[in-house]
This record gives C-alpha cells, structure tokens and sequence, in this order.
C-alpha cells in the first residue's frame, strides 16, 4: 500500500427532496383536498476515523462523493424517504482543512471520532402543511433545499509514541523491524525509506508505537532532501529516538544536525522528551563502543545509550526504556 499524507478532495451533501402538490382524487369523496408529502432530507456526509487505517490513499484516485438526494414527497401524505448518509473513513491524526488549505476545521485525534463535513439539505414541504381555515385546496409547495457541497483538504499527522530519527542510513528502519512486525524496504543506500513507516512493539504485555521517519539531511527544513514532507510526522510523538551511526567520524556534528533541521523546522521539537541511541555497536570493538559512550555523554541533557539491532538482548532493553518513556 503506497503511502499518501495529503489530498484534496469535493464533498456534496444530498439536495432534499421537493414537497408534493397533490390533491385526494378518490371515488365518492366530493371534496378530496390536500394531501401531499413532504420531501425526504437529503443525505449528510460525515469524516470518521478508524484505527486500521495509515494513509489516504483511499481518496487518491476518488476525489468526489456525493451523499444520496432525499426523495420527493407524495398523494396520501407520504413523505420521501431521507437520502443515505455517506461515511468517509480517515486514519486517525487526520486533519481537515477548508479550500485554502490553512484554516483548520477538524482535528482526529481518537478513534470513532465523527465530524459532519457537509449537512444535506432539508425536505420541502407538501401542499398539506398550507391548509388552512382561509385556504382549503392550497397548491403552494416548497422544493427541497440544496445539501451543503465544499473543497476540503485532508492531512495526516502520523500520532505514534515514538518518532525514530536521524540522518540517512543511520538504521532507523533497520531498528523498526527488530523491534515490531514492520517490514520497511532495508538497504545499504541513502534515502532506502522514502515514506514514514508505523510499527508496534510489545514489551511486558503493553504496546509502543513507533514512526521511521525518513533521513533528515542539512536543510530538511527549507525541502531539501525528503525530510520537509515528513516532519509533520513527530509532531505528535510523545518522545524522539535520535538514531546515530556509531561509526561516523563526529558524532557531535551528526547529532547537532538533525536538532538543528527539528528545531528550524518548530521549536516545540525540541521540547520534547529524547532519548539517544547509538546504532551498530557490533562493528566496533567493546572497549572502543565504552570510551566514545562516555566521550559523547558528557555534558548532555539526554540519556545516551547504545544498540546493536543484531543483539536481542539489546532490543529488548531499548523496548524497556522506550516504554518508561512513554509511560
């Protein structure tokens, strides 16, 4: 399933239908009079969001819906049934956004939540409803009214415990598949991942949901690289794994790259909750994996552990202290 964060799409509520004009035209009933329904109401349009959903791809290649119009209405005082409403499932962590795409009108931040996007229109009203002492064979009817019809923009902000970060090739999706059942593409170039990539890990029976954001190379912020189309993702992350590659020859450089491109990109970024993991520890010796944990650590604000994605034991302390951090 391709990935797809945003996507421009035309809602129209069902018109309602129109009021009945009809007269009784019964044998022996003199005077037969009004008796006209009123129209149906036209169907309603809802955004609802559903948890087994990560992407929008559904609205790639439709882009129109349209909810069911309301019937008319008609003789014997029948009213038209209403036109069906029509559900739109959106992952969750959706926004919704007016044509202009900067006005925010919805926000999905749990599941089963539902937000009427655009309301159908209201039934006309049959001859019957102007009878009166003064007007007993009326003739007047309303037509129902039109439904509400808009372009909205559709935006999803990935909502995952954890956001994994770092510079291209630093084993972010390499980690991701140690840890959960994900299965991002892994390979020994630049920019593998080219979407962010959900996986749950579990640990001492809780899950942690973790977000592989792609490789946030200098100026992600400004569109260079794939890194701007991405970092809307961690936004929502209760806490930042910053990947580093071990092996790289300045590490403090490395680190101080990627909060640079965070922070330009929103201060709040760098608000919130970090831990450090330094990443294939299996292609140093031990006693030189020691001195550069306590060379880097020094002076930091954030915890700096260290990882080997070919060591379960390792994995299976990361998913300890990851869910000590989410907690």
């Amino acid at each position: 399933m391709k990935f797809l964060d945003q996507v421009k799409i035309y809602v129209k509520a069902g018109n309602g239908g129109h009021g009945s004009p009809s007269f009784r035209r019964e044998k022996f009933i003199e005077y037969g009079g009004p008796d006209g329904g009123d129209g149906g109401k036209g169907g309603t349009i809802f955004l609802r969001s559903e948890r087994n959903l990560n992407t929008l791809i559904d609205y790639r290649f439709q882009q129109h819906h349209k909810a069911g119009r309301g019937v008319n209405g008609s003789g014997q005082n029948r009213t038209g049934h209403s036109g069906e409403d029509l559900f739109l499932k959106v992952p969750i962590g959706t926004q919704v956004f007016e044509e202009d795409n900067k006005t925010l009108i919805y926000d999905f931040k749990k599941e089963g939540e539902e937000f009427i996007v655009a309301n159908g229109g209201k039934g006309g009203l049959g001859n019957t409803r102007f009878k009166s002492s003064t007007n007993r064979a009326p003739k007047k009817f309303t037509k129902g009214a039109p439904g509400e019809e808009y372009v909205i923009w559709l935006q999803l902000k990935t909502i995952a415990d954890v956001g994994i970060v770092g510079l291209p090739n630093a084993g972010k999706s390499s980690l991701l598949a140690s840890i959960t059942n994900a299965m991002p593409k892994i390979a020994n170039y630049k920019f593998t991942t080219l979407n962010p990539n959900l996986g749950v890990a579990s640990y001492d029976d809780k899950e942690i949901t973790l977000a592989d954001i792609p490789g946030l190379v200098e100026g992600a912020h400004e569109g260079i690289g794939l890194g701007i189309q991405f970092l809307k993702h961690i936004e929502r992350c209760k806490t930042l794994m910053h990947l580093i590659d071990i092996t790289d020859e300045d590490l403090e450089n490395t680190y101080k790259q990627v909060r640079n491109e965070l922070g330009s990109y929103s201060k709040d970024l760098l608000e919130k909750k970090e831990i450090i993991v330094l990443n294939k520890t299996d292609l140093l010796e031990e006693e030189e994996v020691k001195e550069i944990l306590k060379n880097f650590s020094k002076n930091r604000d954030s915890e700096v552990v260290t990882l080997s994605t070919l060591d379960k034991g390792s994995i299976s302390k990361i998913k300890a202290k990851l869910l000590s951090y989410v907690s």
